[in-house]
């Protein structure tokens, strides 16, 4: 209502307008103090946020990011739309890229590590960023589905040279669509803040008059969005704390089962809880499993295996770089694609996987009545 009594629903301009509010910067603002960073920078979309980070990391034509095959598709949209070639990894039992796999994957044309800690929880990201730091390589981290999430007290996302955050309807905090980008760097700030705005450098007062240091983009958050967000992070506290519970629950409830090991955790503190994730044995078990947990009732429970938007056996769109137009990663000599991905281990791990959602709606006997049917299924 702050919003809609000035009228301005624009992030920039029409100051005597506006009467005071601006909502976009009290996110960032409110975002920079939460998350113990020097910049943050809101935005459209959590792939808004991925393309102007690749931007102000200097990511081009003809250059090779890493990144792993279990992630949204938006991350390779990204790379390509930025002209460059998505180089795909090996996960191991994080879900998230293995170091020793980007070690191998880093060539002479590679510009950034884009590490995605994928389903709520964080990638080894210390080996990560002493790699990239050894070969001078860009580290960006997409934490769209681990806000709140840290590593050894760190919070995630501050790592590398910029982190991107998504607050997208199903996120840990939403806006309906928004994301972010946090760094340290202000030089990686300056241009992501330019960026996003069709190259204004808003060092004046006056929109008009701003000078363009470079292209960009239009990837500007609405002051509506941004109210939405702010109220939202306002309660990021509370909504980990229910989640970290309510995955406690079905921890103790299933570590019993010897058919159930649970997805390694490099600091089980540090986990955001959005998810509860498992492997069974083979594929053959976790198919069945799936199945039979969908069948009773237990929803939420995902088999990212067959999933067409978060794993690289659906992206038949991304391996042949299908795109309206002509892609610079054509010019760049990479016309054949990437039709002959093999991602052996990825798939391994991947084939045995089950993830659910965990809810903060959940009272103690719906959760009381969930695990019993998944114990009955697992056992």
């Amino acid at each position: 209502m702050d919003v809609l009594d000035t009228g301005v629903l624009m992030r920039y301009g029409f100051d005597a307008a506006r009467q005071g509010q601006w909502k976009a910067r009290q996110l960032e603002e409110a975002l920079q103090e939460r998350l113990k960073v020097r910049y943050a920078h809101a935005c459209s979309s959590g792939t808004a946020a991925v393309c102007a980070a690749l931007a102000a990391c200097g990511v081009g034509a003809g250059d090779e990011v890493v990144l792993p095959p279990f992630t949204f598709v938006a991350d390779p949209e990204a790379v390509l739309l930025a002209g460059a070639v998505p180089v795909f990894a090996e996960i191991d039992d994080t879900l998230c890229l293995d170091p020793q796999a980007v070690e191998n994957a880093i060539t002479p044309r590679t510009k950034a590590v884009l590490v995605v800690h994928m389903c709520g929880s964080m990638a080894r990201i210390d080996e990560l960023r002493e790699i990239c730091k050894a070969h001078d390589v860009s580290l960006i981290e997409d934490n769209a589905q681990a806000l709140g999430a840290t590593f050894r007290g760190r919070v995630l996302g501050t790592f590398g040279e910029a982190g991107i955050l998504s607050f997208d309807y199903v996120k840990t905090i939403t806006c309906g669509e928004g994301g972010a980008i946090i760094t340290d760097d202000p030089r990686v700030y300056e241009l992501v803040d330019a960026f996003c705005d069709h190259g204004h450098d808003h060092r004046g007062k006056d929109r008009g008059a701003d000078e363009h240091e470079h292209i960009g983009a239009n990837y500007r958050i609405s002051e509506l969005h941004a109210a939405v967000g702010l109220a939202q992070l306002r309660k990021l506290d509370q909504i980990l704390e229910i989640q970290r519970k309510n995955q406690l629950f079905f921890i103790e409830g299933l570590s019993e089962l010897p058919r159930v090991r649970f997805r390694t955790v490099p600091d089980p503190d540090g986990d955001s809880a959005t998810f509860l994730t498992f492997f069974l044995s083979c594929e053959e078990e976790a198919r069945k499993a799936a199945g039979e947990l969908a069948a009773a009732r237990v929803d939420g429970c995902f088999y990212w295996y067959d999933n067409n938007w978060h794993y690289h056996r659906k992206w038949d769109h991304i391996k042949q770089f299908r795109s309206p137009g002509v892609l610079a990663v054509h010019k760049a000599g990479w016309s054949s694609g990437l039709t002959d991905l093999n991602m052996p281990r990825s798939d391994e791990i991947m084939g045995r996987t089950i993830c659910m959602q965990i809810k903060l709606s959940w009272t103690l006997d719906e959760m009381a009545e969930r695990l019993a049917r998944m114990r009955s299924i697992l056992r």
